[in-house]
């Protein structure tokens, strides 16, 4: 799950927003949140889906199986 840590913080730091911030969108204790990005903790599918929706991203991209952060359209 490294590259989901890794990915959550780019993204949250790619928009300047702080931990406090993402994890009071998240519903998450800032904690928590901190445990996401260092590989502490891992989050709950629920919460990377909303994640992804939260930096219009896909989840496959959270999770390192693509390098695309859009779908692909076919």
């Amino acid at each position: 799950m490294e590259i989901l840590s890794k990915r959550i913080k780019e993204l949250r730091q790619d928009r300047n927003m702080t931990q406090r911030e993402l994890a009071k969108l998240l519903h998450v204790q800032c904690a928590t949140l901190a445990g996401y990005e260092t590989k502490d903790r891992h989050p709950h599918l629920e919460i990377i889906v909303h994640i992804a929706d939260i930096f219009d991203v896909t989840t496959d991209y959270l999770l390192g199986r693509t390098d695309s952060k859009k779908p692909l359209q076919v």
